[in-house]
């Protein structure tokens, strides 16, 4: 062998050597990255895990409060058609009670004459102490029974709105 045939052997061997450990250092290289990688990925992990159940406790939070608002709504509900539906029956009852002339609807008349509405002498028990009265036409009684009766449920679904609002806005 000639020294130049050496001399590139050993070249060679050197250029094996670097490309070697160039090699192994790549390797651990990759090693340390995986490891740094897998170790990221668990952490993401946990965090995604964290979040997951913050959201899930929150979305169960959420449709707890919506239950309750629920049954409290449906409860006011009940309770306002129950309203409801007793004013409409007493006012049936009333109406009734003024087509067969059981009741009658009637005003005071004012006695400008005596000046005093309260009678001298104790009569009959009642609340009015006016001596006259007039009646009122069974026609004219129905419509003011009407207008009362679109008043009642005019208070009766203003007090449910009122309700629900409330119970929304808690």
């Amino acid at each position: 062998m000639t020294p130049l045939q050496k001399l590139l052997g050993l070249a060679l061997l050197i250029l094996g050597l670097m490309a070697s450990a160039a090699g192994v250092t790549w390797q651990v290289q990759e090693w340390r990255m995986g490891k740094k990688l897998a170790e990221q990925a668990g952490l993401y992990k946990d965090d995604l895990s964290l979040i997951g159940a913050a959201a899930a406790k929150q979305a169960r939070d959420e449709t707890e409060k919506r239950l309750t608002l629920e049954q409290t709504l449906a409860g006011q509900d009940q309770q306002h058609t129950k309203e409801l539906s007793d004013a409409q029956r007493n006012q049936a009852l009333l109406r009734d009670q003024l087509a067969t002339a059981d009741v009658r609807l009637s005003v005071l008349i004012e006695d400008s004459a005596s000046g005093c509405n309260v009678p001298t002498t104790p009569g009959t028990v009642g609340v009015v102490h006016a001596a006259r009265r007039a009646q009122l036409d069974p026609a004219h009684s129905q419509r003011i029974i009407r207008v009362t009766d679109d008043g009642d449920n005019a208070i009766i679904a203003l007090r449910a709105c009122q309700a629900y609002v409330r119970a929304l806005t808690r």
